[in-house]
This record gives structure tokens, sequence and C-alpha cells, in this order.
């Protein structure tokens, strides 16, 4: 399993995971940095309000995503990608698990996602870790499913949500 670290979204490796999942999703839905859609920049990212994990593997990078704060008070999990040579192992669950301590140890009780519908997988793993359909809560364009889930609910790793 993955070691995580906090990396700044705009600086390597975390910007070349991204740059990695960027070009897949623009294959499935066309560009999705283009106005209309919710934003995940380095500032999104930034802490204290925001954070960017990247998964390591014997020092090699696999996964990264992020949270960024909402103008409610919850959170959004954003930019989820693990490296194709990577993938069939769980790890898309564990990294979503590592986004959720992180979020929680900033102070988020809610956290929100979205997935388009040529990814039914993904929709399917956030369903199977505990997410709630919801409406659509950012305007994305091409999402067609929308999670919730609370963070105070089933924190295993650390109820009292201190991370």
């Amino acid at each position: 399993m993955p070691t995580f670290r906090a990396v700044p979204s705009d600086q390597p490796p975390a910007s070349g995971l991204l740059a990695a999942m960027l070009a897949e999703m623009a294959e499935l839905y066309g560009d999705i940095t283009r106005p209309g859609m919710p934003t995940a920049t380095a500032a999104d990212f930034a802490p204290p309000a925001g954070g960017f994990l990247v998964g390591f593997e014997d020092e090699e990078a696999v996964c990264c995503g992020g949270f960024k704060p909402l103008p409610d008070g919850a959170c959004e999990i954003k930019r989820m990608y693990v490296v194709p040579a990577a993938r069939g192992r769980g790890l898309g669950a564990v990294l979503l698990h590592a986004l959720e301590d992180a979020a929680r140890a900033a102070g988020y009780r809610v956290a929100r996602l979205d997935a388009g519908p040529r990814q039914p997988g993904v929709a399917r793993m956030y369903r199977a870790q505990g997410y709630r359909d919801i409406a659509n809560f950012n305007g994305n364009l091409v999402a067609t499913y929308f999670g919730e889930r609370d963070l105070t609910a089933g924190a295993v790793s650390d109820p009292a949500g201190a991370g």
C-alpha cells in the first residue's frame, strides 16, 4: 500500500500525475479545465483549507488527489488519479480514505465529490465507500454522479477528527 505525502499540486511529481489525469479526462469528456467547470487549481488545494496528496510505492508516485473548500463549509475531493499500471488493486479506495483523513484533519465534517458517465466504476467505488447520492452541488457540466459523505461517521482511523 502507498505512503502518502502532501505535495503542492503544481510541483513534481503531483504536476506530472495531474497532467496525465487531465489528458485521460480530455479523451473522455474534453477539456475539464474549460470555463464553466469546477476549479481545481493549486490555490484551491493550498493549505490550510485545501490539501493535495501523492501516494508513493517504493518512492514511485502511483496516485494523487486533493480537496478544496466549498462555500458552505464542506470540502470537495477532486483530481483523484491512479496511474494505469497500479489500477485494479484497490488504490482508489485507499487514496480516497487518505484524502478523507486529511480533510478531517483540516476540520472538514462533510466531503463531496463527482464522477462522469464514462467512469461507472468510480461512482460504484464512491458508493461502496459510504457516499450517498446528492444533487449536482458544483455545476459540473459533464458529471452525472454526485456524492456526499459525513466524515464524522465511521472515521475509523481517527474518530476524534484530529488527523
